[in-house]
């Protein structure tokens, strides 16, 4: 049984270790990720991770585990700025209020697949122009759902969170603790 990690996210891999879990190999799915017309944000990353799982190439007998995390405004999902304006536009419509961070993750074994999805709330502070011009001249925000990440630089834009931290940087550990133990896979070292 080898353990496949279908993301190409470093923060994943690195909440992998905490686990004590290292892939055996590392393949980043490529699908669509377009959410659906009319689609809500917590369904819409769900059937992502489930798309993303079923997309890995694995052996049988092999592992795969898949995450996908957005920023949800309410209805509205906001996914991976395109460009610096989009990004602008992100954080100016969170600056301020409290948003939704869901993260699914979706494991397979054969035929099998265990899913679990994470909710957090988070609120942002008020941005000032000029912080937000700053934090969007450092390039932080590229590939980073909602245009900002919670463990780099904007972290300082965060006063408050309800959730699972874990979730919110992007794989939430103590549920995919239980997903990898339910799939057979052994944590923190140990062997099978």
């Amino acid at each position: 049984m080898a353990f496949i990690l279908g993301s190409g996210s470093p923060r994943r891999l690195d909440l992998l270790a905490q686990l004590g879990v290292i892939p055996d190999a590392v393949r980043p799915p490529d699908i669509d990720e377009t959410p659906r017309r009319t689609e809500l944000p917590r369904p819409y990353c769900a059937r992502i991770a489930r798309e993303k799982v079923a997309a890995v190439d694995a052996a049988a007998d092999d592992v795969v585990l898949c995450a996908d995390t957005t920023v949800a405004l309410g209805r509205r999902i906001l996914g991976k700025p395109a460009d610096r304006a989009e990004a602008k536009q992100f954080l100016r419509a969170l600056s301020g209020r409290r948003h939704q961070v869901v993260t699914a993750v979706a494991l397979r074994r054969g035929d099998r697949i265990w899913e679990k999805d994470v909710e957090s709330q988070v609120r942002m502070k008020r941005l000032g122009e000029e912080e937000l011009t700053v934090y969007l001249d450092s390039g932080d925000w590229q590939g980073k759902a909602g245009g900002y990440a919670i463990q780099g630089p904007a972290g300082a834009f965060i006063p408050w969170i309800s959730g699972s931290f874990t979730g919110i940087v992007g794989l939430p550990l103590a549920e995919t603790a239980n997903l990898l133990r339910a799939a057979g896979v052994p944590l923190y070292g140990a062997t099978a």
